[in-house]
């Protein structure tokens, strides 16, 4: 790639799916990350982003008057960066239906299990209480539903046998650490549709 693709990652909490893209991602392979945007301003994904010296912007929901004009204002503020794309990290507030619009197949998103099964929150909990045995991670464009649009890619993770939460957390994440990051770069290469 002769020019930077450029990501914007919007994230809620601590932000160890960005702490992964920035580790694997920025600044090789042409892929930079040009804002680290949150809904909250003391998440310590804000923090990652300063120390890896990447711009941070906050859109607290209190300072905006509707959903839309805070959706508007991010918008505005991706766009200024020059995103390519935006990837969703933690990000717990749900995007109206005109920011999706308006960078449609440019938002992707990474759930902890395999879409459509468990979508929306505690997916993993979900997946203990169906009694599966197995779950898995998702990366996925953003639609204007709730874990609904188009699945880019899937992989298979194993609930233990012991169903222990803890431990199924801990190997989903680390399936989340390095597919994101992998779909972000086949992305990025012009792999997926």
């Amino acid at each position: 790639m002769s020019e930077s693709f450029k990501l914007v990652v919007l994230a809620s909490g601590t932000g160890t799916n960005l702490q992964a893209i920035l580790d694997r991602l920025h600044g090789r392979e042409g892929v930079e990350v040009v804002g680290v945007g949150s809904d909250r301003p003391g998440a310590k994904a804000l923090e990652r982003a300063r120390a890896a010296g990447v711009e941070t912007a906050v859109f607290p929901p209190a300072e905006y008057a509707d959903r839309a004009t805070r959706d508007a204002a991010m918008a505005e503020w991706i766009e200024s960066r020059g995103a390519d794309l935006v990837a969703l990290a933690g990000y717990m507030q749900l995007l109206g239906g005109e920011f999706v619009a308006r960078f449609r197949h440019r938002v992707i998103n990474v759930h902890p299990a395999l879409l459509p099964s468990f979508p929306g929150l505690d997916a993993i909990g979900q997946a203990l209480e169906a009694g599966a045995e197995v779950t898995g991670v998702t990366v996925h464009f953003v639609d204007e539903g709730v874990d609904t649009g188009p699945v880019i890619v899937q992989r298979e993770v194993a609930i233990p046998a012991d169903r222990d939460r803890a431990t199924l957390e801990e190997a989903v994440h680390a399936v989340e650490h390095e597919l994101y990051p992998e779909t972000i770069r086949m992305i990025a290469r012009g792999m997926t549709s």
